[in-house]
């Protein structure tokens, strides 16, 4: 696990946090509530230090970092799938949220062991938050699903529909209808009134 980084005083804490709740009670999932705390704090102040950027955009920065897709990229280079202790009952492999879950709590397991030093050193080492300047996301349903599941308490819904040689969809939060877009197919037409919803909600 040399590639965690960090050399634990308490081996029980890096135990847990690679332990899954299959396999016993005393297992990741507290971990990872205080982790995720940790990450969003980290990650935040460390743009908000090191960028000039509105607030807007330094959101859909933070969102980028603390993602589900860029926290299993950080579980497959620490290479620690072989060392996460399942239960029996556990079949298949390992889920994207999991593997979210587990770095969450390796973050918490270095704080309670180290010092927010030690786990702010970890994470802006091994989330390379030094390269917020080159992240270019054009996934936008995801930016947008990701900034309102961080500021709003909503249901988030598209209504697309056939429109002459494309489709239109419409983007409501609630019952609030908060704007449309049009593309060639039903990807692009989402795409496109994800991206004016940011921008409507945001700013950006």
């Amino acid at each position: 696990m040399n590639k965690i980084g960090y050399e634990f005083k308490d081996k029980d804490l890096i135990k847990r946090a690679l332990t899954h709740s299959s396999k016993s009670p005393l297992n990741y999932e507290r971990l990872e509530f205080l982790g995720d705390s940790i990450l969003d704090f980290v990650v935040g102040d460390y743009l908000f230090m090191n960028s000039d950027k509105p607030e807007g955009q330094l959101t859909v920065l933070r969102a980028h970092f603390v993602s589900e897709a860029n926290l299993c990229k950080v579980f497959d280079l620490l290479e620690i799938e072989k060392e996460i202790i399942l239960g029996k009952s556990w079949k298949g492999a390992l889920s994207k949220a999991v593997k979210c879950d587990i770095v969450e709590a390796v973050i918490a397991a270095i704080y309670l062991d180290g010092g927010m030093f030690e786990a702010r050193k970890f994470i802006v080492e091994k989330l390379e938050l030094d390269t917020f300047d080159s992240v270019k996301d054009d996934n936008y349903k995801s930016k947008l699903q990701e900034l309102i599941q961080a500021n709003f308490k909503c249901k988030m819904t598209y209504v697309t529909e056939k429109d002459g040689e494309g489709f239109t969809s419409t983007f409501y939060m609630d019952e609030d209808k908060i704007t449309s877009g049009y593309g060639s197919d039903k990807t692009s037409a989402e795409q496109d009134c994800a991206e004016k919803a940011i921008k409507i909600l945001f700013k950006i």
